[in-house]
């Protein structure tokens, strides 16, 4: 590391500092016609989705989605909508772009995670983020978000205020890379002149944004790990992180019709052994919800039904505040 530095010391001093600045700014810039944005739909029936598929964050815990999916493909509960934020929404847009859920689990128990590295040497180790962009576009046949075969819409964060951006049109990969970028860990990404980071700083499982893009029923997938148990050990400082954390999931969740929230244990792994243990945990915790998401489903279909009474609340969850309109890629 020490050698890195210093190398690029050398670097600064051969090409001057304000070149070195801008070559040193650890964002990825996207632009142009398939750039990531949000598109509201013109027609309200367009927009109406009665199941809505939440896949929350978790990095390595992600593996768990899988087997999220698996339940409810078996118990023939398929979405109209899903609402991915970084791990959630690499899952999210292999399932939308048509894999089956066995396809997806398959991938995540044979995933080579160093191929997805891309580390950059001028910015002490911190992943690019082109691999991920160009492994999800191949998977998803270099179809953008409004192509896929399922509505599909990724969130990120907006760096300059932390405020939740929603992406449904535009490059599926990049739109995937700018929910995922890590700060300090992978490079930001740059969409149309605003900058974007990892989705989970402004919500971890976003279920307001499902709402907000018509989903009558939403089924939120949270793969957190539990603050109320903790291994010993465990430094004062994750948890502290894990509590602010949860504090904003759970200012998201309450809006969800149907929690899921596997017990995957604290700490999270990339073993064989590891993905197989949450993918079914994660699969037992759905098929436990199964009755409680057809319970949703058959409520929500009989205040769609003519003549229902307009008195009726539209979900057996709580109405959350609306959003403000995601502002336009600029």
């Amino acid at each position: 590391m020490l050698g890195i530095r210093v190398l690029g010391l050398i670097f600064v001093l051969y090409v001057g500092a304000g070149n070195a600045a801008t070559i040193f700014d650890a964002v990825y810039e996207h632009d142009g016609s398939n750039a990531p944005r949000y598109v509201a739909s013109r027609v309200a029936a367009d927009a109406r989705s009665p199941v809505a598929l939440v896949l929350g964050s978790g990095g390595r815990r992600g593996f768990a989605h899988a087997g999220v999916l698996r339940a409810l493909e078996s118990a023939g509960i398929k979405p109209d909508l899903i609402v991915g934020v970084s791990i959630g929404s690499v899952i999210g847009a292999f399932y939308a772009g048509g894999m089956s859920a066995a396809e997806v689990e398959q991938l995540a128990m044979q995933l080579d995670l160093s191929e997805l590295r891309d580390l950059s040497w001028l910015h002490w180790g911190q992943v690019r983020g082109q691999k991920l962009q160009d492994f999800v576009n191949t998977r998803v046949r270099q179809r953008p978000l409004e192509a896929l075969g399922v509505r599909f819409a990724v969130v990120a964060t907006r760096q300059h205020d932390g405020a939740m951006q929603i992406f449904n049109h535009g490059d599926t990969g990049a739109a995937v890379r700018a929910s995922s970028a890590v700060p300090g860990r992978f490079y930001a990404v740059e969409i149309a002149g605003v900058t974007y980071i990892d989705g989970d700083v402004a919500s971890p499982v976003p279920v307001r944004a499902a709402r907000t893009l018509g989903a009558e029923v939403v089924i939120a997938v949270d793969i957190s790990a539990r603050v109320d148990n903790v291994p010993q050990g465990v430094p004062d400082e994750w948890l502290q992180t894990d509590r602010a954390r949860r504090v904003r999931i759970d200012a998201e969740t309450k809006f969800a019709d149907v929690l899921i929230h596997p017990d995957i244990g604290y700490f999270a792994g990339t073993s064989g052994g590891y993905r197989a243990r949450v993918i079914a945990a994660a699969a037992e915790a759905t098929r436990a919800a199964i009755p409680r998401i057809r319970a949703a489903m058959v409520s929500a279909a009989a205040k769609r039904a003519p003549g229902a009474s307009a008195s009726m609340p539209s979900s057996t969850a709580a109405s959350p505040k609306p959003l403000p309109a995601p502002p336009a890629a600029r």
